[in-house]
């Protein structure tokens, strides 16, 4: 009896890799949560009620830097006309939706008003004003 050598069948063993990507899947499924989308604002304080919308639509929120820098979702800053461009995308024609403008409290009004001008060009018609609630008095 002749025996014949058996071939050696080169297969990779993916068992591993897919272990490694579900265990990576898990991490970004649990830290995305987690993660802070914007830039850090310091927000005026402010008495005032709050504000309620009333469109199905969330709110736009553009944060703005001490510095005047305009920060969309994002930790990079954008331009005046790519923050119209922005918004102007986002907006639909025939529901009112509010552009909420987060400033530094030590940002200068002319910033705040370019700001809110660069919304309106863009064909916002809600326009509010972001602040930080006073914290209440302890009697």
């Amino acid at each position: 009896m002749s025996r014949r050598p058996r071939k050696v069948m080169a297969q990779m063993n993916v068992v591993p890799y897919i272990d490694v990507m579900l265990v990576l899947l898990v991490i970004f499924m649990v830290t995305a949560p987690m993660m802070q989308t914007g830039v850090d604002v310091n927000a005026p304080d402010a008495q005032a009620n709050e504000l309620k919308s009333d469109s199905a639509l969330e709110p736009l929120t553009i944060s703005m830097s001490k510095e005047g820098q305009y920060f969309l979702d994002k930790n990079s800053p954008v331009s005046e006309a790519q923050l119209v461009q922005y918004i102007s995308s986002q907006l639909d024609p025939k529901a009112e939706r509010a552009v909420y403008i987060k400033a530094d409290d030590t940002a200068t009004t002319g910033h705040l008003m370019k700001a809110m001008a660069a919304a309106q060009r863009a064909g916002a018609k809600k326009i509010s004003i972001l602040a930080d609630p006073v914290p209440a008095k302890p009697n």
